[in-house]
């Protein structure tokens, strides 16, 4: 550990890297990037303490976005020459939202992943700040909104459901902080909570509908747009 001072990160997402090594989802097998991917980001999963325990950092992404637009995902972006994964997601956490590298304490990182609509291998990066830090928009043209997100309303069965997306893929959906979440953020949120041992049961019977506005998008990148 290093030397900040706070509250100290859950055990459950000190140990949930580990887990997910152990029993590995067939998820990172399929979305397995290629070996030598022509772009390459990082994504931070940033947790904090909240007054109803552990939150988690989420952004609405811009709707100007030539990819993902108006997606919920966590902070991220490319690496730059030279970087690594966790120096690519400190950094974009810090340009994005305003949380300064040096408060973050980095906990441990999932496999990589592929997104193939934008051509891009993804380093998932586990992140916890010790103290309750204040979230801004930097860029509005990266980030719409930004929230801490508590973990138990991710949780909550009520929250959860399925989603089929506008490529057929069914997954996972959670509806918090009036934000649909669903795609790459709810697959990876959903496999952190069942590695990290707080899934509880939920009736993944429950379909959503995925609302129009993420459907057009697809809709129009296929036609060209990238």
């Amino acid at each position: 550990m290093t030397g900040h001072t706070g509250a100290e990160p859950p055990e459950w997402l000190l140990e949930c890297e580990v887990n997910l090594h152990a029993d590995l989802p067939d998820w990172f097998t399929r979305f397995e990037p290629p070996d030598d991917p022509p772009r390459r980001s990082a994504v931070l999963m940033l947790f904090g303490p909240g007054d109803a325990g552990p939150r988690v950092v989420l952004t609405e992404r811009s709707e100007t976005l030539r990819s993902h637009a108006s997606q919920v995902s966590f902070p991220g972006g490319k690496l730059d020459p030279g970087e690594t994964a966790v120096q690519a997601a400190l950094r974009e956490t810090w340009e994005e939202v305003g949380v300064d590298p040096s408060e973050v304490e980095v906990i441990g990182s999932f496999p990589d992943l592929w997104l193939g609509p934008s051509s891009n291998a993804v380093t998932p990066v586990l992140g916890w700040v010790r103290e309750p830090h204040p979230l801004r928009v930097i860029d509005r043209g990266e980030v719409a909104r930004v929230e801490w997100v508590p973990v138990a309303d991710l949780v909550e069965p009520a929250n959860r459901f399925t989603v089929k997306g506008p490529s057929g893929y069914v997954g996972p959906g959670f509806d918090v902080a009036d934000l649909f979440v669903w795609g790459f953020t709810a697959q990876l949120l959903a496999v952190l909570i069942e590695a990290a041992g707080i899934d509880v049961p939920w009736d993944e019977a429950v379909r959503r509908r995925l609302p129009w506005r993420f459907v057009r998008q697809y809709l129009h990148g296929r036609g060209g747009r990238r």
